[in-house]
């Protein structure tokens, strides 16, 4: 993993599951990690605890969801570090129910958090990264961003467009900038994803299922690898899902 050695990486939604524990991997394999989520205690215990093992983090308490949080985490990477080598936009909600369930304000939490919050992250860094002709975005979408259920349609729609969003910063800047733009898709993952769920129905068939996810350290080596491949190499597109469920 020695390309992962001395890069500055933001991670959103880093207090927890995927977030959480591709900091502490990646700090482990010498990146300096900047945690951002909106839990500052939180955030403060896991930069503790990749400090005491050697580490070198920092965090800083934003919501995804507001562009100005998202401007002020990347001047504040650049402040302390320099420079903004990779963002991972992990941050992501997921109420799902059918549609006639008419749970608008879910809807439109997920579009805030999990399309908007993608496009404000790579807002706030592109700039950066298009001066220094280097970097990395890394988006996470999920396996329901190639596939519908039902009770998962904007959900879905959320995760689809951060595929469309991914595909087009890749277009856009890989050639131009040497901006690499990878997506991400977890399958089930054993994380907080769930507890946003409010519909009874789903929230049925989430406990049927919970105990088949993989942990969120198979995610963050996936993230991992992807930063890690030199950089002339583009991951443009990685699956990661339970063996259990088809």
């Amino acid at each position: 993993m020695e390309n992962i050695q001395g890069k500055v990486i933001i991670i959103t939604g880093a207090s927890s599951g995927i977030g959480e524990a591709a900091a502490i991997m990646l700090a482990q394999h010498g990146a300096k990690v900047v945690l951002a989520a909106r839990r500052e205690e939180r955030l403060h215990t896991i930069v503790d605890e990749i400090k005491q093992a050697g580490g070198e983090a920092a965090s800083v308490k934003a919501d995804v969801a507001s562009a100005e949080d998202m401007q002020q985490l990347a001047k504040f990477a650049l402040a302390v570090y320099g420079r903004i080598d990779v963002l991972v936009n992990n941050a992501g909600v997921m109420p799902s129910s059918r549609m006639n369930e008419l749970r608008v304000t879910e809807w439109d939490q997920m579009i805030d958090v999990n399309i908007k919050g993608v496009l404000y992250g790579i807002a706030a860094v592109l700039p950066a990264m298009r001066e220094q002709r280097s970097g990395h975005i890394i988006n996470l979408s999920s396996t329901s961003g190639y596939q519908v259920s039902p009770t998962s349609a904007v959900y879905a729609a959320t995760k689809f467009a951060v595929r469309a969003i991914s595909e087009g910063l890749r277009l856009e800047e890989s050639a131009t900038s040497n901006i690499r733009s990878t997506v991400i898709a977890p399958g089930l993952t054993k994380t907080e994803l769930f507890d946003s769920i409010t519909s009874p129905e789903v929230q049925a068939i989430a406990g049927q299922i919970s105990g088949l996810g993989i942990s969120p350290n198979s995610i963050a080596r996936a993230i991992a690898f992807a930063i890690n491949e030199p950089d002339d190499t583009l991951i443009s597109e990685i699956m990661v899902r339970p063996t259990a469920l088809a």
